[in-house]
């Protein structure tokens, strides 16, 4: 049964504290090992999807018609629904975006998780949250955690099932209990040199580091998942601050190196290591960009804070625990 015409939703981006780095199977975005994320409350993305009688889809991302692969990708995911809904119909669609795109802050995560909700809702497509997160890992594999709010993980499922694509999806971890908060210090919002899905194609296959560090991270999410459990925000902080280093450097030995780390990112590093010598919970995580996310207690998250935009003159913006994705509004 067809949707409405126009809906709205909402999703925020996710942080990964056990990395998705690598794919076995690029067309339908299976990872090689679990992942596990932290939603936060801050940075989303919204997007209405309009259903239309023209005969292609609009696309417009942060008020500005969107060309190239941002505009393929987008349209792709929308065959990908109107095949599974049988119809023909082509979208408008508009996102807004309150963090930069490409800059390794998570918008695609959001992005792809706000378009698989309204798009799905507006085809008429089941929007139960776990088939929607294998919706969404079509179009962004991260954004499969963003359908959720709190700690996600991120199964990636076994090569041997009958239907590999059914058993990659994610779920709430419903038994994280620890008040983590995250300072997200924003170095460099200009677009990356390197976009993720090249750079994790050149590392999977050109960096000889990178079968000893997918080995570590199947090892990290025992441990996370464990560390998560008892409310151990030390243990967390040290898994995620190693696993995060470890996929920078099996980057670097990618041919030719992958290098998202600036002088100015170092600078961050380093903080937090001082910060730490002087009795701070402080740690670091990094995505595929320059900017750092700092894991703290809740508490100690304003004086973290503080320190990194006064040592970096950069922004730092404080995030918590954020929801999953919802609609925000139908119409006909």
């Amino acid at each position: 049964m067809p949707g409405p015409d126009v809906v709205t939703a909402v999703a925020y981006p996710n942080i990964a504290l056990v990395k998705y780095w690598g794919k076995r199977d690029e067309r339908l975005v299976l990872p090689c090992a679990d992942s596990l994320s932290m939603t936060l409350d801050v940075f989303p993305t919204t997007t209405h999807v309009q259903l239309t009688p023209h005969a292609q889809d609009i696309v417009i991302v942060d008020g500005v018609t969107a060309q190239g692969e941002m505009a393929r990708r987008i349209t792709s995911f929308l065959d990908l629904v109107r095949k599974r809904a049988r119809s023909k119909r082509c979208a408008r669609v508009e996102t807004r975006n309150t963090v930069p795109v490409g800059a390794g802050l998570a918008s695609s995560a959001s992005g792809f998780a706000a378009l698989a909700l309204a798009a799905a809702t507006a085809y008429g497509l089941p929007t139960e949250p776990k088939e929607l997160s294998r919706l969404a890992r079509r179009g962004s594999g991260s954004a499969a955690r963003s359908v959720f709010g709190g700690f996600v993980i991120w199964h990636a499922g076994s090569p041997d099932a009958p239907d590999p694509d059914r058993s990659s999806y994610a779920e709430p971890l419903t038994s994280a209990c620890t008040d983590l908060a995250l300072v997200a210090v924003l170095v460099d919002t200009g677009p990356k040199p390197i976009p993720s899905r090249e750079a994790m194609r050149r590392t999977v296959a050109t960096s000889p580091l990178f079968p000893d560090w997918l080995m570590q991270t199947r090892h990290d999410m025992t441990v996370m998942r464990r560390a998560l459990a008892q409310g151990d925000i030390t243990t967390v902080g040290e898994i995620a601050e190693r696993n995060a280093l470890g996929m920078h450097e099996t980057m670097a030995g990618a041919v030719p190196p992958v290098r998202y780390l600036t002088p100015a990112s170092h600078r961050v590093l380093e903080e937090v290591c001082r910060l730490r010598d002087q009795g701070v919970g402080a740690w670091a995580t990094v995505d595929a960009g320059p900017n750092i996310k700092v894991l703290c207690s809740g508490g100690d998250a304003e004086q973290v804070a503080v320190r990194l935009r006064e040592l970096s003159r950069r922004p730092a913006v404080v995030a918590r625990s954020g929801p999953g994705a919802a609609l925000y509004g139908t119409q006909r």
